[in-house]
């Protein structure tokens, strides 16, 4: 490589692993509100927040233990549900909230199945107040028409919660699931309690956002935020350091979403137009990062809305509707449609060859194959550029005080020769998209998460950490994995054949040596799936420059 075209990859490679770090940096400047933090995020009625221990209560949003025991949970009911793709376990508290939801396709660091439900979420919360502003209970067991205790879903299955509020009014919710979806219905219907006893406001929060899954929680935590698309414009919401924040959006809402690196909770209101408030907060603190999510409803109406709990699968995200996969990162806006396009090469791919390991392997055969044209043209320039070196050197040494004489002399000889000094970097240019899309890909979707390789390679969606160093390592610690390594080594081999038997300046020769420990560094934290793919990347060009070389 000369000196441009390894400019041009550092400088890919500062924009990669900067990226998240910028984006962690930015997130936190939305509209953000602190004013009347207690008498805005809807909690339950049990919580007594003050502006002493604010801090503190908005990070448990749980309900007093006292009460929990009260006579109100003596006859809770609990059901377990099961389908093709979770089973999960429901209280009859709340009319209907999650204790457990084990997804089946996927596990945690410990090989257990992930359960996104952590135990201080507080799941499916209603929240209505009488005309006085007292907060009715609801909090309590609802009766479960339905005599399941444990069932199998296998088309779709209907509970059905019931309660009488103040003893005399029947309201009734209900959760539909199907047999091979994350989507559940629910519907809320008060509509027989009389209006002049109730305010007309239903709120249904979920508090405590979704459980940690991932062994690097720092990581993990980076994508934990909330998303609310509102009026077709899509608003996102993550918290800074020690500070309750929360914003209330009006209008329609088409949904509203907690995320984490690859799990999310929508709620998609049937109507948009029938939500009238949405209340997204959140705290973070130490080592956690908690998000709740409210919508603001009418008691007049039937409260019906989907919520989608489960993998960010795009597939099943873009099945869902209403452009929700606009929680998923695909990276900038003008490299959206390269990451797509790469992702579902990948999975297409995955439906013929098990082992995504071998997915990219031949991956990376194909995409060499698709910019050989550019790589061709780079190497070819930069070997041209090598030749005039002498020539070059001659001009800037006679010209060297008319730099416009210097110029006029160094296009000519650029003519006379017919090169282009920028035949050598701007292919490299052309290709940033690819290379930033393939990050996007290869660091944030689930599909490459847990997928092994061989050997030591156990999950491509993490650094190949392999042994750990006596000393700490500035932003990466200790751990050291083995195929930044070898993508450093073909990178070496690739800039020797590059250089061979031409002259170089000692300014250019020492940046080239010192390139290659600061490259290592950067991909020493990349997932193992894309330095694997640019190893093989950079022993395929090895091979071309060699083909070129011959033929020349």
């Amino acid at each position: 490589m000369d000196r441009n075209t390894l400019l041009a990859f550092f400088l890919i490679s500062l924009v990669l692993i900067f990226t998240p770090k910028y984006i962690e940096l930015i997130s936190g400047k939305s509209r953000v509100k602190e004013d009347g933090l207690t008498n805005n995020i809807p909690k339950p009625d049990t919580l007594k927040v003050t502006k002493n221990n604010q801090l503190k209560e908005f990070q448990s949003h749980s309900l007093d233990e006292a009460f929990l025991e009260s006579e109100h949970s003596k006859n809770e009911t609990k059901t377990v549900i099961e389908n093709n793709l979770f089973w999960a376990e429901l209280s009859s508290k709340n009319g209907g909230s999650f204790e457990t939801f084990y997804l089946k396709n996927y596990f945690d660091k410990d090989s257990q199945r992930v359960n996104l439900i952590n135990s201080k979420t507080q799941t499916l919360i209603n929240e209505i107040k009488t005309l006085d502003g007292d907060v009715l209970d609801l909090s309590s067991s609802w009766s479960l028409q339905n005599d399941y205790i444990s069932e199998f879903v296998e088309d779709s299955l209907k509970l059905v919660y019931t309660k009488k509020l103040l003893n005399r009014y029947p309201i009734s919710k209900s959760l539909t699931f199907y047999s091979n979806s994350y989507q559940i219905l629910c519907e809320l219907d008060l509509r027989m309690v009389p209006k002049d006893l109730i305010e007309t406001n239903l709120t249904i929060s979920w508090f405590g956002g979704l459980k940690p899954t991932e062994k690097n929680i720092s990581d993990d935590q980076l994508y934990f935020q909330t998303y609310s698309s509102l009026g077709g414009e899509k608003e996102k919401f993550k918290v800074k350091e020690n500070k309750p924040e929360f914003i209330t959006y009006n209008g329609a809402l088409e949904w509203g979403a907690i995320r984490t690196k690859y799990f999310a909770l929508a709620f998609l209101p049937k109507d948009p137009n029938s939500i009238r408030k949405t209340i997204v907060s959140g705290l973070k603190q130490d080592s956690s990062e908690v998000y709740n999510l409210s919508m603001v409803s009418s008691t007049s109406k039937k409260a019906i809305f989907n919520i989608y709990l489960g993998p960010l699968e795009y597939d099943r995200i873009r099945e869902v509707g209403r452009d929700l996969e606009g929680i998923m990162d695909f990276g900038w806006t003008p490299v959206r449609p390269i990451s797509k396009a790469v992702l579902f090469t990948l999975t297409k791919m995955h439906e013929f060859i098990p082992n995504y390991g071998y997915i990219l392997v031949l991956f990376s055969l194909l995409i060499k194959i698709v910019v050989f044209p550019l790589t061709k043209k780079a190497y070819q320039s930069t070997t041209a550029m090598q030749k005039i070196q002498p020539e070059l050197l001659a001009i800037r040494e006679k010209y060297k005080n008319n730099p416009q004489k210097l110029n006029q002399a160094q296009m000519k000889l650029y003519k006379k020769k017919g090169v282009n000094p920028l035949g050598g970097c701007l292919p490299m240019l052309i290709q940033m998209p690819l290379l930033y899309s393939l990050f996007v890909v290869f660091r944030t979707t689930i599909e490459l998460r847990s997928e092994p390789f061989v050997f030591w390679i156990k999950d491509l969606s993490a650094p190949d950490y392999v042994f750990e160093l006596p000393f700490h390592i500035p932003i990466y610690g200790s751990q050291v994995a083995v195929l930044p390594i070898f993508m450093v080594i073909s990178m070496f081999l690739q800039q020797k054949m590059m250089t061979g038997g031409t002259v170089q300046q000692p300014q250019q020769k020492t940046m080239q040596y010192i390139m290659i420990p600061v490259f290592f560094l950067i991909f020493n934290g990349f997932p193992s799936g894309l330095n694997l793919y640019y190893t093989l990347f950079n022993i395929l060009t090895i091979f071309q420059q060699k083909l070129i070389t011959d033929k020349d």
